[in-house]
């Protein structure tokens, strides 16, 4: 990461403490990639020095941390293990995003919050098998009835991200009775929360996705925590750690890349391939590739956080980020495989690690032709008030 992006003392005090604990993640990887496990010392590792706890206010125990820190510290994660930061950076993310006004009760939310203080683990649950991404606008299977000043609640969601160590569930449900969606807060230990394990993927398997399954779970009534009114809201920009993710990713490919490049001399030339016009002009290519990606990255999230009342402009933005960092992501991994050639497709090199899961940022939301029509109407809607 060029030192460039790095603003001030209390952030590279974060990159130092991250630093001994990122070379385990990087040992590790390896292993967790050739046994699909769930990366759970990864995971505790980070809630060790209190990463979990990053974005949380510090009146809650947290550190108080912005958006432009987590997606800095974010990357350097994924460098060192893709799996690991997409996984953590749902429940840091999500911190970010119950700070804005999301019509939570207060007390619920301190609540929350000082159950995040403590160590809990948080995510949404809004994929199912019948709906695919829920940005597509699908409505949920997942349905909750009112029963006796109770909420009684059954469904699948599936794609549950760190479920193996998810303290705290926001589902999204069909309130049948209302016609309309809901979103509810649901401890694991409630009865008839169980997790199945389906997840099986060649790609990011170490996000532990698994489905979630609600059989008549029963919550509280004030635990309807968000009833969306199907107004169209502005872009969110904690978002922006999937890019972020991805983007670790292709610079660790990068990283290896130049360092196969300086060290590997066959004997059919004098020095290293480094020294090659074609292989300079393909880490040249990967280096201005990073660079836009960098700069496009935290140039956004640095006006999302001190321009909030342009962020309605800046949505279409938000969604131009992950489509060109998650593409430029992919191409820089591709020439870096092309630089250390067949050797990159061992399955002891990391390269072929990072090629599967670097292709994963694609179905990620949003997708690229979600995009591709918001700036498009973005576009027409400009050129219409001028």
């Amino acid at each position: 990461m060029d030192m460039v992006f790095i603003k001030n003392e209390e952030q590279q005090k974060w990159l130092d403490r991250l630093k001994p604990i990122l070379a385990r993640f990087a040992e590790r990887a390896f292993e967790l990639d050739e046994s699909r496990e769930f990366p759970f010392e990864n995971i505790q590792d980070l809630k060790d020095i209190g990463y979990t706890r990053l974005t949380l206010p510090k009146k809650y125990g947290g550190s108080g941390m912005g958006l432009y820190d987590f997606l800095l510290f974010q990357e350097k994660i994924a460098e060192a293990c893709g799996p690991t930061a997409l996984s953590i950076g749902w429940h840091v993310g999500i911190v970010l995003q119950l700070l804005e006004d999301r019509g939570w009760k207060k007390e619920i939310l301190d609540e929350t919050f000082f159950e995040i203080g403590k160590g809990a683990l948080i995510n949404r649950a809004a994929s199912e098998p019948v709906t695919g991404s829920p940005t597509r606008g699908g409505k949920p299977a997942t349905s909750a009835k009112k029963e006796n000043d109770k909420w009684v609640i059954s469904g699948r969601k599936t794609f549950t991200t760190m479920a193996p160590v998810l303290d705290l569930f926001l589902v999204s449900a069909w309130l049948t009775d209302e016609n309309r969606l809901g979103w509810f807060l649901i401890h694991r230990n409630t009865p008839g929360i169980r997790i199945e394990n389906t997840w099986d993927m060649i790609s990011m398997q170490g996000t532990g996705s698994e489905d979630l399954i609600l059989e008549h779970v029963i919550v509280d009534e004030k635990y309807l925590v968000e009833q969306p009114t199907g107004i169209e809201k502005k872009g969110e920009g904690w978002l922006l750690h999937i890019p972020a993710c991805y983007l670790g990713i292709a610079s660790a490919a990068r990283n290896y890349a130049v360092a196969f490049a300086n060290s590997y001399s066959p004997n059919s030339i004098k020095g290293p391939i480094g020294e090659l016009p074609n292989v300079q002009r393909l880490l040249g290519e990967i280096e201005l590739e990073l660079l836009q990606a960098r700069h496009f990255l935290f140039s956004v999230a640095e006006k999302w956080e001190k321009c909030e009342q342009y962020r309605s402009e800046l949505t279409p933005q938000l969604a131009a980020v992950k489509s060109v960092v998650t593409n430029s992501a992919i191409s820089v991994v591709d020439k870096a495989m092309r630089v250390v050639g067949a050797k990159s497709l061992q399955r002891a090199n990391p390269l072929q690690h990072y090629y599967r899961d670097v292709r994963a940022g694609l179905h990620n939301p949003p997708m690229d032709d979600v995009t591709l029509t918001l700036l498009a109407k973005s576009a027409l809607e400009y050129s219409e008030n001028e």
